[in-house]
């Protein structure tokens, strides 16, 4: 039986749109889930560098290699399924136990890693979904030029001429050859890893006394030969776990009951953190030394990391997503020496001043990274006149910049070798630095107008004997300052000091104008 006129012109209209979207949708799903399950990333996850290599199975599994079992962790929350697996790679380290007993630190404050995984895997589908698009658009273009092609009589004789039944088959028929699209583009089974048996920590050892800890809760191993010859190694790992957990976690709780000075009307507050060197179990101490001060800005000294490696990427995540709705204000040390952690600084969010006045929340800054290279960084020389010269050359630049702009408030340098000239001249206020991990100042150091400056070095925020700070606990004193500004000038300053049993202290505030005098 014939269709009525009308509902013949009703299917003309109507069919190309249907048979189009019955190939493309298809097609452009499967290739954007495709590139997606067979793409993968570099990324630096604790002390390795790795490979992220996204799929849909909820969960993150960390593969160390053949020599420790695999560890699974659940997603609470996986959006769309969305897990990976991040296969470990190498680790600047000298000793297997020396990398378990980083890790284990290291896992003690894991939100910055998980942030960066959670980042790496939404890039990567967004950029699958765009792959994927593209190809759809692409093949709509083709089928719609064919379509053009065949032109409009020849297409309505195909309609007259033919049954609903014909017409719904050959709907059906390009739906099938969408669906074999589909099916040739699906991922590679080689991919699919075999079958895993997963335990957890507890039922792999049992007669090891546990925290009540939600994370370490969350976790299973693969249960197989590397997990029984790698007991000794776990064991000491969750020890070391337990004993970072103990210490920072207790420090935090500790620094809720710090009394500091808190801004008056008009006025904001910064913290400063400076030679850190890795130690990312202090940032929710620091955090919370912050929100005691309501502060609202972070100046970041330098000296996050050791050797400036790619690997130590975790410092600067841990740090950013402490801070998160903080300005950051920051410059590299010599100890992260090197384009990459500077970069990274940058892409993390952070202000990196690089020489020239900025202003941030209506405080203008000036700063720059240290030029120096330490010994543990690539780009170390041994030649210690070129590493004065470039201090030397620093220094002067900044304090020919800052005096021919006039409107510098603070400067940030992480040594205070880099902005002698800068504090004789007078041109700002306040110079903070870092670098001799001991408190220096305040001091008052006045031009040959009789213009003041203060000068002040924290000590590290870290508690760091000389680049190393990552362990159980502190390994010395720790420190940071709060600033107080008003009207985008300095006018106060308060240091919290951090003893190595976990005693943190306030020392009274300062005002500048006290330490400045008549």
């Amino acid at each position: 039986m014939n269709l009525p006129a009308p509902l013949r012109r009703l299917a003309a209209r109507a069919l190309p749109p249907l048979l189009l979207a019955a190939v493309v949708v298809p097609v452009g799903v499967a290739v954007a889930r495709t590139t997606f399950e067979t793409s993968e990333r570099p990324i630096s996850i604790g002390a390795h560098q790795a490979t992220l290599r996204p799929d849909y199975s909820g969960d993150i599994v960390l593969d160390f290699g053949p020599l420790l079992p695999q560890v699974k962790m659940d997603l609470d929350d996986p959006r769309f399924g969305i897990g990976a697996t991040i296969q470990l790679g190498d680790a600047e380290v000298t000793s297997l136990d020396e990398l378990i007993s980083r890790d284990a630190v290291i896992a003690s404050q894991p939100d910055g890693e998980v942030a960066a995984v959670e980042a790496a895997l939404r890039d990567m589908w967004i950029a699958s979904a765009w792959r994927g698009a593209g190809v759809a658009v692409a093949l709509a273009v083709v089928l719609s030029v064919a379509w053009i092609a065949v032109g409009r009589e020849r297409r309505a004789a195909l309609v007259e001429g033919r049954k609903p039944l014909r017409i719904t088959a050959a709907v059906v028929a390009l739906a099938v050859a969408g669906g074999g699209v589909v099916a040739a583009v699906r991922s590679d089974p080689s991919r699919d890893p075999d079958p895993v048996s997963w335990v957890t920590l507890a039922e792999a050892f049992p007669d090891l006394p546990l925290p009540d800890d939600s994370r370490l809760g969350a976790l299973q191993l693969s249960d197989g030969a590397a997990l029984r010859s790698g007991e000794s190694l776990i064991e000491g790992a969750l020890n070391t776990y337990t004993a970072s957990n103990a210490f920072f976690d207790q420090l935090a709780t500790t620094a809720e009951d710090v009394k500091v000075r808190r801004p008056g009307e008009g006025q904001t507050v910064a913290l400063v953190v400076t030679d850190r060197h890795d130690n990312v179990a202090m940032d929710p101490v620091a955090r919370q030394i912050a929100e005691n001060a309501d502060a609202t800005m972070l100046l970041d000294l330098g000296d996050d990391t050791s050797n400036g490696a790619a690997w130590e990427e975790f410092s600067i995540n841990s740090l950013a997503r402490e801070f998160t709705g903080f300005d950051i204000v920051a410059v590299a040390g010599n100890h992260d020496q090197g384009a990459h952690i500077a970069d990274y600084m940058a892409d993390s969010g952070f202000t990196l001043l690089k020489g020239e006045p900025v202003t941030v929340d209506g405080i203008r800054f000036i700063g720059d990274s240290d030029p120096r290279s330490s010994g543990l960084t690539k780009g170390y020389t041994g030649n210690e006149d070129d590493n004065i010269a470039a201090i030397s050359e620093q220094d002067q630049e900044l304090t020919e910049t800052a005096c021919d702009d006039g409107e510098v408030a603070v400067a940030l340098v992480h040594s205070i070798a880099s902005a002698k000239q800068l504090a004789e001249s007078g041109c700002v206020d306040l110079i903070l630095s870092g670098h001799l991990h001991r408190q220096v100042g305040p001091d008052v150091v006045r031009s040959d107008d009789d213009e003041p400056t203060v000068t002040l070095a924290t000590g590290s925020t870290g508690g760091a004997v000389y680049a190393f700070a990552l362990g159980t606990g502190l390994r010395r004193e720790a420190q940071m300052t709060l600033v107080t500004f008003a009207d985008g000038r300095p006018v106060g300053l308060q240091l919290v000091d951090i003893d190595t049993g976990g005693h943190i202290a306030a020392q009274p505030y300062v005002t500048l104008d006290d330490l400045i005098g008549d």
